[in-house]
């Protein structure tokens, strides 16, 4: 990509080096989200690829490069000043509150918001509609689906600039798969760049629109998610052929 490109990115990450403690992670990774647009981050078991997002995220601390906000530099941010920062992180376990209910976590999602809470809700409720019905139910008492969907919706309440999303379809049947990559392409719809980890490589690809492989912990292939999808390195790698 050229320079002017890039410099569009909503968030930019520059051969970022990471791990916990030990040898590192990943090295050198560097990717960008864009506005509106969906980033599919994927590889195999052990690649990095969450590694990367708490990286990003400020959960761990990098060891070299850089993490860009909208274009400031917020490396080694602590997490909830990333979220001052607009970016929302939605890891794959421990997401919600499970004994709150469902209008709880959200406004435990907006608890910076000096007003327009309740508002903020009633906007979420209409791009996530299963949530408006649920509102008084204990998030422990959703479905997988459900709850992936109320993650999100609480990681919006901030109006973010962009989102990590950690294997956001784990566990959940293919039905709830399609329905949930359904919410994921409308909260891009949103202007909010979306960075995606997923274990299914052809799902994600499909959805996405740009893709990058990450193999023990490097950028390995990067480009067009529909490209990667017909690339034969990936296919035979990654994703397995069709029968």
């Amino acid at each position: 990509m050229t320079t002017s490109e890039t410099s569009n990115a909503v968030l930019r990450v520059e051969s970022v080096t990471a791990g916990y403690g030990g040898a590192p992670i990943i090295e050198n990774v560097t990717i960008d989200v864009y506005p509106g647009k969906i980033t599919a981050i994927v590889g195999p078991n052990g690649a990095g690829k969450s590694t990367l997002l708490k990286a990003i995220s400020g959960v761990i601390k990098t060891s070299s490069g850089r993490v860009l906000v909208a274009g400031k530099d917020c490396t080694n941010f602590a997490p909830e000043k990333m979220v001052r920062h607009k970016l929302a992180y939605v890891p794959q376990v421990a997401n919600t509150f499970p004994d709150l209910t469902v209008r709880e976590n959200l406004e435990m999602g907006g608890y910076t918001r000096k007003h327009g809470v309740s508002e903020r809700i009633d906007e979420l409720c209409a791009l996530f509609p299963d949530l408006q019905a649920s509102l008084r139910r204990r998030a422990g008492a959703l479905s997988g689906g459900q709850r992936s969907m109320l993650a999100m919706a609480r990681g919006l309440m901030l109006d973010p600039e962009v989102m990590l999303l950690d294997e956001p379809s784990a566990g959940l049947s293919p039905i709830f798969q399609t329905a949930l990559w359904e919410q994921i392409e409308k909260v891009a719809s949103t202007g909010v760049g979306v960075c995606v980890v997923e274990q299914n490589t052809r799902r994600s690809l499909r959805h996405a629109h740009w893709g990058y492989v990450l193999v023990l912990g490097k950028n390995r292939l990067d480009g067009p998610a529909t490209q990667l999808l017909h690339d034969d390195e990936v296919i035979d790698l990654y994703v397995g052929r069709m029968s």
